[in-house]
């Protein structure tokens, strides 16, 4: 096998993919069946030829991709994987590295070192804080959360690391109305359960109520964890920081924050008002493959009592080496022992764009996600429904009908809209009423990109405005 010719073939299909993007139909051509369809055969009883496995999973694969990769795809919170990180996750692939321990991987394990540094100054959370490299946010979550539960019960002398949860005194957790699906998952997984939350009322945009916030501890005792928002899903509004997390600390409770993009705001000095307070906090989560735009798969776990966080996540074994004083084990800062070497992207994406390049992005998306609403509420019947602070717009299509036929033609419109392909946006519910959500979070979406975007959802929206009148 010729090594050098395989890996420059798979970087000519790669970049002619990339070069691409722009003028394709922001959406998969093929859907799951259609796919499915494409890949479906016998085990093969016999190998084939490299070359010809590579150009027949490229010929498969591409009909059935979306594109979050492309300048207009709005779909979910979904980072653009920039060409650096890309550049990088090719060698982090071809190097093979189980990122495991400092020995078996010490270059893995002293970039992790160095990025985790860097990301701690660039989100400016406390300089003695951790960082796991989890998958995203979901299992940063999750290990921030493990965190917390094993701090909250010492503190009430148990150990829930050697006695685990069987006789333990109960946790309460205290999560916003409007919380990330993702949190109750972290919750479930823990044995937490996502059911047995106290949940507070929050107003229009999904914020926490701080008077509603202090009244819940004002009728609790005991360990408790409070889990606040950055950034959310729908609309992009952040807790009031400054007056919850000085709630939370006065009833001795650790306060964790999901941040999966908004706690980005931090490095934006225009957009930093928004997460005023958040470093207050106990523990923090964040995805890279955000806005970072690191590849899939990254997300960083930020726990400020590093003890707390390696006690959680230890993974110990005779044959796994020990770490002398002063280095870092990648191993006790997440779940998994085997696992891809994640810091070479961060560290990549963060030295290529440096803090001022980081701040420009967020700011340029947040500035194209204020284009997008200001564009399409000149348009009648259009409603932009949450106050855009950051880069998330949800719009509602013929606001000025009744609920149902609003819905109805908003459903009609997203179904138009991703059927033309100029833009990829997806539909949610929010407040009892269907919207149309788009998250505009890629590097190469700019003013300009929003307004070719706010076109072609005019135009779908008239089209389908049209037909309802007609019927």
């Amino acid at each position: 096998m010729d090594v050098g010719a395989l890996f420059l073939k798979a970087a000519a299909y790669a970049a002619e993919f990339r070069r691409s993007v722009d003028d394709r139909p922001q959406r998969p051509v093929y859907d799951y069946p259609q796919a499915l369809a494409a890949f479906s055969e016998e085990l093969p009883e016999n190998g084939v030829p490299v070359d010809d496995v590579l150009d027949s999973l490229v010929a498969r694969a591409e009909p059935g991709l979306h594109m979050p990769t492309g300048p207009r795809f709005f779909g979910w919170v979904m980072g653009g994987s920039h060409p650096a990180g890309v550049a990088a996750d090719f060698l982090t692939s071809a190097w093979g590295q189980n990122t495991g321990n400092h020995v078996v991987a010490p270059a893995a394990a002293a970039v992790e070192a160095v990025a985790a540094r860097w990301l701690l100054e660039l989100l400016d959370l406390p300089r003695e804080s951790s960082v796991g490299f989890a998958t995203g946010a979901t299992m940063a979550n999750f290990t921030c959360l493990a965190a917390a539960r094993g701090a909250v019960l010492r503190a009430v002398d148990w150990d829930a690391d050697t006695q685990g949860l069987f006789g333990a005194p109960q946790i309460t957790v205290v999560i916003g109305d409007d919380a990330h699906t993702t949190i109750f998952s972290a919750l479930q997984f823990l044995g937490l359960g996502h059911d047995r939350v106290l949940r507070v009322a929050t107003d229009a945009q999904g914020r926490m109520l701080p008077d509603a916030f202090a009244d819940i501890f004002g009728s609790i005792s005991g360990p408790s964890i409070a889990i606040l928002q950055a950034g959310q899903i729908n609309t992009g509004a952040c807790d009031d920081f400054t007056k919850l997390v000085p709630i939370a600390k006065s009833h001795g409770v650790w306060v964790h924050v999901d941040g999966a993009f908004g706690l980005w705001a931090q490095v934006s000095p225009e957009r930093r008002a928004l997460t005023r307070g958040i470093g207050l906090a106990d523990s923090w989560a964040a995805d890279g493959h955000k806005w970072l735009q690191t590849p899939y798969d990254c997300g960083y776990a930020i726990v400020r009592d590093e003890l707390a966080h390696r006690r959680a996540m230890t993974i110990a074994a005779s044959y796994l080496p020990l770490a002398a004083e002063g280095e870092r084990d990648p191993s006790h800062y997440v779940p998994e022992l085997s696992r891809r070497a994640r810091g070479f992207a961060t560290w990549s994406m963060i030295k290529h764009l440096g803090r001022d390049g980081i701040a420009a992005l967020v700011d340029r998306n947040c500035e194209a996600a204020q284009v997008m609403a200001e564009n399409l509420m000149r348009e009648p019947g259009i409603e932009v429904v949450n106050d855009v602070v950051l880069n998330q717009v949800i719009v509602r299509f013929g606001s000025d009908r009744a609920m149902d036929e609003a819905d109805s033609m908003t459903r009609r419109t997203i179904a138009r809209l991703q059927r033309d392909g100029t833009v990829f946006a997806a539909g949610a519910v929010w407040r009892q009423r269907l919207v149309m959500r788009m998250s505009l979070i890629n590097y190469q979406t700019d003013a300009r990109q929003a307004k070719i975007a706010a076109h072609a959802i005019i135009e779908a929206y008239r089209n389908v405005w049209q037909e309802n009148d007609l019927a």
